[in-house]
């Protein structure tokens, strides 16, 4: 009997690995949220206030465009990993990049740190979510039920990092300057770094050790290049002129586009697949479409948001005024405050919790109610929309984020066929690509004259795919073959 309650006990128990790639994750997303909270304002802020003096649309495009690359190359780290190093060991190179692309913020002047600093950290990032799901995902069973709620530990995780980075990086930019707080974000990630390597062997052991499609000696060189030919495009594209700042986020939403296109194209016309393996891919493809929809305005807070927190927000309490980078730590409070709620009521659930595709559902409801709250303080003047209603969205916000996004990755790992398991996650990936680019395209849209019909078709439209999403479910259901 004692031995029986132990094993019990043991198998309760999350793997150790849990904790480092958390870990990692959490230093990672304190220099990518705390860069991201202050890049909008950098960008747009007049050369006299340290900034570059960009204009705000050009400004919300670049950032638009950076979101929608950071995931979108989730595919390309997710392609390293399946089919040349191994998810273990793109994670680490990837947390390499991230650190460079950090300092390069820090320490190059003008446009040229932005290019470097943004394309390193990008690529960088997209890799490392892409590669860091993976290697936990392999630590549970495929029918494991503390799976969902082992990613909500996660999540809560690395909100701690998206909590302190816009405090630390938005205080150094009041105190010392931008590429202050951009040198915090290398930093940030350079502690990731250092915990990650001391513990990974101890912690992961060979989990994602070895790639799961290994791509043969002799198509390297094909390969090595088609990277170099696309890295010369686009350099000759910039240079000529040909990616304007303004037209950035539409030209990374339809290269997003194509890219998940590509993707499920070959996933599913693959060989290497079984039947029972394509049925659950395509049961993605709608959860694909709520998901990028999730994004396109979850993403706006570093867009339209961060505008609006900088112009319309009353940010004064009692005589003191916060920096509106700091609104960009009020969802991972509530983050923190809540993941662990969710894990332990989809734990607690168990196999009564709702199905992915109404968890999905919710979320997108959600979002869609967030967007509508905008609407009683829409056309105000400076000041004029109260700090805690601000607070009330971002809460709503975060009900639904915590219903969609650590279920989508945990439901990106179950869905995975075996020969494609990374480049599975990087389907996901590439739905917050999608939305993050869009973020950046809708905000052209917004006129601070006019506010309401901006907030009211996106509060709909979402509400909308919502209910489509609630109407589909038992056809997903029935497609996962087995899987909720």
């Amino acid at each position: 009997m004692i031995s029986e309650q132990l094993t019990t006990e043991t198998s309760r128990r999350h793997p150790a690995g849990l904790w480092n790639l958390a870990g990692v994750e959490m230093w990672e997303r304190f220099s990518f949220y705390g860069m991201q909270a202050i890049l909008a304002f950098y960008l747009y802020y007049s050369v006299t206030k340290g900034g570059l003096g960009l204009p705000e649309a050009a400004a919300v495009s670049i950032v638009g465009a950076y979101g929608g690359l950071v995931y979108l190359s989730a595919v390309l780290g997710a392609w390293v990993a399946d089919r040349l190093l191994g998810s273990e060991r793109t994670l680490f190179y990837g947390a390499v990049l991230i650190m460079f692309g950090h300092i390069a913020l820090a320490v190059l002047p003008g446009l040229i740190g932005v290019g470097v600093g943004l394309i390193c950290v990008a690529l960088g990032s997209g890799t490392l979510k892409a590669t860091t799901s993976s290697v936990l995902g392999e630590m549970y069973a495929l029918g494991d039920n503390r799976r969902d709620a082992g990613f909500s530990i996660y999540y809560m995780g690395v909100n701690l990092g998206a909590l302190v980075g816009p405090l630390l990086t938005g205080w150094l930019w009041g105190e010392r300057g931008f590429h202050w707080g951009f040198g915090a974000a290398a930093i940030g990630m350079a502690c990731g770094l250092i915990q990650y390597a001391l513990l990974r062997r101890r912690t992961i052991g060979n989990v994602g050790k070895a790639p799961t499609n290994p791509l043969p000696a002799n198509q390297r060189s094909r390969y090595l290049g088609i990277a170099v030919a696309a890295v010369l495009v686009i350099a000759g594209a910039a240079k000529f002129g040909l990616l304007p700042a303004a037209r950035l986020s539409n030209i990374v939403t339809a290269l997003t586009l194509i890219t998940a296109v590509a993707l499920f194209a070959v996933i599913l016309s693959s060989k290497n697949i079984t039947a029972d393996e394509r049925s659950r891919v395509i049961s993605f493809i709608p959860m694909f479409l709520a998901s990028a929809t999730f994004w396109s305005l979850f993403q706006q807070q570093f867009t339209v948001i961060a505008l609006y927190a900088d112009k319309r927000l009353n940010r004064t309490i009692l005589g003191w005024e916060m920096s509106p980078a700091w609104v960009n730590s009020i969802n991972p409070v509530f983050i923190i405050i809540f993941a662990g709620v969710f894990a332990a009521m989809w734990t607690a659930m168990g196999s009564r919790q709702p199905s992915t595709p109404l968890k999905f559902a919710s979320g997108t409801f959600l979002m869609g109610a967030a967007f509508l709250l905008f609407i009683p303080y829409a056309n105000g003047g400076a000041n004029s929309t109260p700090l805690l209603w601000i607070v009330l969205i971002l809460f709503l916000f975060t009900m639904a984020e915590l219903c969609l996004s650590p279920v989508g990755q945990s439901l990106a790992t179950k869905l995975a066929p075996k020969a494609f398991h990374t480049q599975m996650i990087a389907l996901f990936f590439l739905s917050v690509a999608l939305g993050s680019s869009m973020a950046g395209t809708l905000a052209g849209f917004y006129n601070p004259n006019n506010e309401v019909p901006y907030f009211l078709f996106l509060g709909i439209a979402s509400i909308v795919v919502a209910a489509v999403m609630a109407v589909l479910n038992r056809w997903i259901v029935k497609m996962m073959r087995g899987l909720r």
